[in-house]
């Protein structure tokens, strides 16, 4: 079983927190698609005879995408792969380009899964992070797009935001639960180097991000997401019962991909690689007959501290079972080993044969997994 991402580079505007590979222009939008598509025929091998089954549009933002285009996309993944018959096909979207027609023919391009960058409904918030939505636009387009038959539908959230008071974070939660929306991803702001944001922050320009006020932020984030019913199955994702986002779980359970566009990764098991972060050159590559990318193989630690790092992320958590069929006996015996502090200060569990972060231990996910890794020889 594996999945599919498609990276769509493209944006309206470029937020002033976000580092991922994207540019504010619509130069080559008109390229891209048969780029894509001439690409995924090229690699039609890479996932072997495994079925597909998640298609992930992903960005930048695809749905400045024409419904052509993405239709196009998708003919060209079931021509070319072995799809399920009931494949998980998710479109990253900002609310500004989900008008009520621009959903009804998502709706019968094959998309059945939304992903709204929402990050707040909030004006303040919203300029803050320089989104280009309004918090009207917000509310109007999640019902939109309920009213146009998309049930399977995830939100993103935001906190930590200097602007973002504990009460504010607690009506913007509030607001989600009212809207009905089955799956709710909420991040704290990270100020990674080099965008406008760290600059501006760095200048003084712009008020730094309190770690005090994203920890009682996300304190009040899984107080109120268990007691509206949405189980925290991953750090950052809630979901009503059954409302897994199946793509992004195949990337924690370390399931096969093939990532297609400009900076897409792909891993299938022994090795990742990753396409040139550059979209000229992606283009140009990918018509000579063969995309740029870097390749890496990965070694039996790497493999190992990676399970670790992905699986206690999720309430699944990391079974020594698999740990011992795949990396040995002697890795198995000492994760649990070095497990057992962790096990005494509550913050993580033991129970048949699975190592789950508490409540308590998910603080510290990071460190945590960090301290289980095992050394490169």
């Amino acid at each position: 079983m594996s999945g599919i991402y498609i990276h769509i580079p493209f944006c309206r505007h470029k937020c002033n927190y976000c580092n991922f590979y994207s540019l504010a222009s619509t130069r080559y939008l008109d390229k891209i698609t048969n780029a894509i598509n001439a690409e995924l025929l090229q690699r039609k091998d890479y996932l072997g005879t495994q079925q597909v089954e998640t298609i992930y549009f992903g960005g930048g933002t695809p749905s400045m995408l024409g419904i052509s285009d993405i239709e196009s996309i998708i003919k060209t993944i079931y021509s070319t792969f072995v799809v399920a018959t009931d494949a998980e096909i998710t479109l990253e979207a900002n609310p500004d380009d989900l008008s009520p027609e621009k959903l009804r023919e998502l709706k019968k391009s094959g998309i059945n899964r939304l992903s709204i960058g929402i990050q707040s409904f909030r004006e303040e918030d919203l300029v803050f992070l320089s989104r280009t939505h309004s918090a009207k636009q917000v509310i109007t387009c999640v019902s939109d797009a309920q009213r146009v038959g998309f049930n399977n539908l995830s939100i993103d959230l935001i906190y930590g935001i200097p602007t973002l008071t504990n009460e504010g974070w607690k009506e913007n939660l509030e607001t989600a639960f009212s809207l009905e929306v089955s799956h709710i991803s909420a991040y704290s702001l990270t100020v990674e180097e080099k965008t406008p944001l760290e600059v501006m922050i760095r200048k003084g320009k712009m008020k730094p991000v309190d770690e005090d006020l994203s920890l009682a932020h996300y304190k009040t984030l899984t107080s109120l997401m268990h007691i509206h019913g949405y189980e925290q199955y991953e750090v950052s994702n809630f979901c009503l019962p059954g409302a897994y986002s199946r793509h992004n779980t195949a990337y924690w359970q370390g399931k096969h991909y093939l990532g297609v566009g400009p900076s897409a990764h792909s891993y299938n098991g022994t090795s990742r690689s990753w396409n040139v972060a550059n979209l000229l050159k992606y283009i140009e590559s990918v018509n000579l007959g063969k995309v740029e990318s870097e390749h890496e193989i990965l070694n039996l630690t790497t493999l190992f501290n990676e399970f670790i790092m992905t699986s206690l992320r999720t309430i699944w958590g990391c079974d020594l079972n698999t740990v011992k069929q795949k990396f040995g006996s002697e890795n198995a015996e000492n994760l649990l080993l070095n497990s057992l502090p962790f096990i005494d200060a509550k913050q993580m569990s033991y129970s048949n044969g699975k190592l789950v972060l508490t409540p308590e231990g998910r603080l510290f996910t990071d460190g945590i997994s960090a301290s289980l890794f095992e050394e490169e020889a």
